[in-house]
């Protein structure tokens, strides 16, 4: 049950923050915030509970993390209507490869080292916006990450951005910048979009979404739990992921998938000595998930409350880690170096080009110059 909550509070905090700044960066009204918070979270959960008791193991459901991050940057050139369309057919891809099989193969094409590459470009501004921000807010952001460094180094059962948020909660209720009177107790109340279809939006959004959800998320979740003995169905995760993503896409979701984080944290040792009784935790973040998706209208309310500077700040605090591995796992590999950091160039320049976003263009430019380098050409090495 420890390890469900701590699993819990991964997806809560920094995830959760960087919805909320995609959402309002794209101008989006507070029902249809509300209603992408209750499809992730309760969709999330519900997947959750789904694969748990089917097929008794460990693994977690939620929302793409590095795909909502891209959509902090690009989501604001379309209408809800359109991004619903681009979750709907990002759904229908990743459902498609399940059912076809074929999913390995096609990320076997798709050089590791690039997609990595450029999920470091996209997520490498939050890191640096934490830092671009810290002579305006010096002690706001400065105590947020002492906190963070001293609970990464001597409590790592806590995870490090969630201390980071209560430090930053205190500090800014104390000065008067977090106003709990501005916080509304309510249950989600969905909404439904028609979709509608913009070409652009469909490079932009769904193609990467689909490619990050795969290959940051599903994969590295079905590798970890390889690794710990179990033996996951690959097509049957990929089918529920990409089913799920349609149903929850007309509420606003932006698709559901197995979430590698949380899956580490809840098929370890840790959490039950017994390999066949770990995926009670991930009941007990399922229901959680669940319960938060429920709330969502709270949990809104409640981050609308808080400073601009804290919550970029923890977005960028709790992405940390996940930057850090995509560096390694790109530029810091020595095959197809020279492709992924391309890759990670042109995610970060956030360019825009014939209507379609960076992230299209950082895969795309990735894995030409991977092919036509070669895999052991000398400037790799």
């Amino acid at each position: 049950m420890g390890a469900g909550f701590v699993a819990f509070l991964l997806g809560a905090t920094g995830p959760a923050l960087l919805v909320y700044q995609a959402a309002t960066n794209a101008g989006y009204p507070a029902a249809v915030i509300d209603s992408w918070f209750f499809a992730i979270y309760v969709g999330g959960g519900l997947l959750s509970l789904l694969l748990a008791f089917l097929y008794r193991e460990p693994i977690c459901g939620a929302f793409p993390i590095a795909g909502s991050a891209l959509l902090v940057t690009v989501l604001g050139g379309y209408t809800v209507g359109e991004a619903v369309g681009a979750f709907l057919v990002s759904g229908v891809l990743v459902a498609a490869l399940g059912f076809s099989g074929v999913f390995q193969s096609i990320l076997e094409r798709i050089p590791n080292e690039v997609v990595m590459g450029a999920l470091a470009g996209i997520l490498l501004p939050f890191g640096i916006e934490v830092f671009a921000i810290l002579p305006g807010e010096p002690v706001l952001v400065g105590a947020m990450m002492v906190a963070f460094l001293l609970f990464f180094r001597f409590a790592r059962a806590v995870p490090p951005a969630l201390a980071a948020l209560v430090v930053g909660m205190v500090l800014s209720a104390a000065g008067g910048g977090f106003d709990l009177g501005d916080v509304s107790v309510a249950l989600a109340r969905p909404v439904l979009v028609a979709p509608a279809f913009d070409l652009g939006a469909m490079f932009s959004i769904a193609v990467p979404l689909t490619l990050l959800a795969l290959a940051t998320q599903n994969a590295p979740g079905i590798g970890i739990l390889r690794a710990g003995g179990y033996r996951p169905p690959v097509n049957a995760i990929t089918i529920f992921s990409g089913l799920g993503s349609v149903l929850t896409a007309p509420l606003v979701g932006n698709g559901l998938n197995i979430a590698a984080p949380m899956t580490a944290v809840c098929a370890a040792p840790e959490a039950h000595p017994d390999p066949a009784r770990r995926y009670v935790a991930t009941v007990v973040q399922g229901l959680l998930f669940i319960a938060f998706g429920l709330a969502g209208a709270t949990a809104v309310s409640l981050i609308r409350a808080l400073p601009p500077a804290l919550i970029v700040c923890v977005a960028g605090l709790a992405l940390l880690p996940v930057i850090l591995q995509s560096l390694r796992l790109s530029v810091g590999q020595p095959r197809h170096a020279l492709a992924a950091g391309a890759a990670l160039l042109i995610g970060a320049s956030n360019v825009t080009l014939l209507g379609i976003g960076s992230a299209f263009w950082a895969i795309v430019a990735g894995v030409l110059l991977a092919r036509f380098l070669g895999q052991d050409s000398s400037e790799a090495k």
